[in-house]
């Protein structure tokens, strides 16, 4: 018989115990730690956000789940190890905005594609924003503010915690929608940037909702405005963006989400995005997030894939009506 007979049989079972082998691995997951990758600093909103809720994933799923910090370049350094993981569902990445703005900002320098290297797991939480001033600012409500903004370019300055976060990218919006120019002031972090708004050396920013209340009570600034689709039950003297004449804020969130590398079957990325979900959606935790300043979503892998690429869409949008650069 010709060996070439012989070879053809064998490449066939060799081809199908394979198949079998990766089936079993997908329904045996998981049957290891599973790692979960951020970009950010221990203890930021980031990582603490993960930590909350890969305890209770580890307990549903049978596995730890390990939380890794990578940080470096606004999230890249992280971001572009996870596109490269093997596609298993045992590397994720904790994403933010930065996945699909630093794509937009750096196009052609950053190593990674947002819709072809990854595969959506769940948008897990939303994180709006106060617009605050400090707390004896001339400027006693947004209309004020807009109309000094609008009436001498550059007179109001903005701060940020850095280029391309989400509090530049919201104040580059408020600076399209009211056709002003304002001057951006960016910090190494939010924190900085809050001692100047409180200070008075810089007019205002956006702010995410962690921690402003207690600023507030503590006569040290004023919110002007939030970006929820309806006034936060926690503050419900704040009028939202759109009550101050501003509609669509409430679509540009700072999301943390879950991520895996393309290519991770679809049985995996349901396992993992019903784990997530189910974490997300128990009270006790919910609660803890909400501390935060965060809003729980926990959409499905379909809604998240749509919401990343609308995600994409406004912020290209934005990002070259104001003409951001990498750099300020």
């Amino acid at each position: 018989m010709p060996s070439n007979l012989l070879i053809k049989p064998v490449f066939f079972w060799l081809s199908m115990f394979v198949t079998l082998l990766g089936a079993h691995a997908q329904t045996d997951f998981p049957n290891k730690p599973i790692k979960w990758v951020v970009g950010y600093s221990t203890g930021g909103p980031t990582d603490v956000i993960a930590r909350i809720v890969s305890q209770d994933v580890s307990a549903t799923l049978g596995q730890a789940v390990v939380i890794e910090n990578r940080l470096g370049a606004n999230g890249n350094i992280a971001t572009e190890s996870v596109a490269q993981a093997p596609a298993d569902g045992y590397t994720l990445l904790v994403n933010t905005l930065a996945l699909n703005v630093n794509a937009i900002l750096a196009q052609g320098r950053v190593k990674y594609d947002p819709v072809k290297d990854f595969a959506p797991i769940t948008l897990a939480v939303a994180l709006p924003q106060y617009l605050i001033v400090g707390y004896n600012s001339r400027y006693k409500t947004l209309a004020d503010l807009v109309q000094k903004a609008k009436s001498q370019p550059e007179a109001i300055s903005y701060g940020s915690a850095g280029n391309g976060g989400s509090a530049h990218l919201a104040a580059a919006l408020l600076e399209t929608r009211t056709q002003s120019k304002m001057l951006h002031v960016p910090f190494k972090g939010n924190a900085p940037a809050m001692t100047e708004v409180m200070a008075g050396r810089v007019d205002f920013m956006f702010y995410p909702m962690i921690g402003v209340l207690e600023h507030e009570v503590q006569k040290q600034i004023r919110i002007l405005a939030v970006t929820t689709p309806k006034r936060y039950a926690d503050s419900p003297h704040v009028p939202t963006m759109a009550e101050s004449g501003f509609p669509g804020f409430e679509e540009y969130v700072g999301p943390v989400g879950f991520v895996a590398p393309a290519g991770t079957p679809q049985v995996i990325l349901d396992k993992l995005s019903n784990a997530i979900r189910s974490s997300l959606t128990k009270p006790s935790i919910e609660q803890k997030l909400r501390q935060l300043g965060s809003v729980v979503v926990a959409s499905s892998p379909t809604e998240y894939k749509q919401w990343l690429k609308d995600d994409y869409a406004r912020w290209n949008q934005l990002i070259k009506s104001a003409d951001i650069k990498d750099q300020p």
